[in-house]
């Protein structure tokens, strides 16, 4: 067995370093300033070490109470978070959200401080990454997956699903009522996302030629006329946004831009995107918290239709 102080000793240094006056800490705990740094002294005895310079005023953490102090407060929220999880009904503590990083920076991240004023004690992680986290481990508490049909597992919610459309900055094309032909886009440098190539369907510049020459008798080979590629979705947003080139994006990740007026849809031809899927685990320990966020997540979607 690890020896460790009192919880008593380590509680008064922890408030008592937090405000840097035991008068202060003593009305956080109920006690009195002397009981406080009563407890502080049993705690120096034990580490062995002064915690803090209690002359001249006003009062300061020494070398080794610095060093402590952090160690102390950390253990103490995380005990309070998981404590917090564990209480029925209660929405506390932290969760784990897994998303691509295109979802993660432009529709998740911009809506945070929302998400802070209705759920403040509920701490977010955002974990932005294209790799496919494992929540039977404990990897991540939510997963924000983008498919083509709902992903396999215990609880699957559509949060939303895009439309990628032909957009352009006013920037590059100027100010259109009319849309482009495909005549017309193939004088503008043209933006490429990189798909999976087993993604046969995937919305690139060959998907959309392939629909409008359907439907249109003269479509230049514009999936050999790209001019930008980029791996990272968000690198063709914004190589978009500052009038670098014409790309097809998701009207979910842009819809900002489009309502602003910043990108313009310049052509009328769509190809289908993909799902938004809400995923958490059956009997998870935090479903009240887990629950909040998917109610809070697609209360955000239906205000931005």
């Amino acid at each position: 067995m690890r020896k460790l102080p009192p919880l008593t000793e380590l509680r008064a240094f922890e408030a008592a370093a937090r405000h840097l006056s035991f008068k202060r800490a003593a009305a956080e705990l109920y006690v009195t300033p002397t009981a406080i740094s009563h407890q502080i002294k049993l705690l120096e005895r034990f580490c062995g070490r002064t915690l803090f310079r209690r002359r001249p005023r006003p009062l300061k953490l020494t070398t080794a109470g610095e060093q402590l102090f952090p160690v102390i407060r950390d253990g103490f929220q995380t005990f309070a978070d998981v404590l917090a999880t564990m209480r029925p009904g209660t929405t506390g503590g932290r969760l784990r959200i897994t998303a691509t990083n295109a979802f993660a920076a432009r529709w998740l991240v911009p809506r945070l401080p929302n998400w802070r004023t209705v759920h403040p004690r509920l701490k977010l992680d955002i974990l932005g990454t294209d790799a496919v986290l494992d929540l039977a481990t404990g990897e991540a508490d939510i997963a924000i997956r983008y498919a083509r049909r709902p992903p396999p597992g215990d609880h699957c919610i559509e949060l939303a699903r895009d439309t990628f459309r032909v957009v352009a900055s006013p920037k590059l094309v100027g100010d259109r009522d009319k849309a482009l032909s495909p005549a017309e886009l193939a004088r503008y440098p043209l933006i490429e996302t990189e798909w999976p190539s087993t993604d046969l369907n995937a919305p690139n510049w060959k998907r959309w030629q392939t629909m409008a020459r359907r439907r249109l008798k003269r479509v230049p080979d514009l999936a050999r006329l790209q001019g930008l590629a980029f791996r990272e979705e968000l690198h063709a947003i914004e190589a978009a946004i500052s009038g670098q080139g014409i790309a097809i994006c998701s009207d979910v990740l842009v819809a900002p831009e489009l309502a602003s007026g910043v990108l313009m849809q310049v052509s009328k031809l769509t190809l289908p995107g993909y799902g938004f899927y809400l995923l958490y685990r059956a009997g998870h320990p935090k479903l009240t918290s887990i629950s909040a966020f998917c109610a809070w997540a697609r209360s955000m979607q239906q205000e931005a239709r």
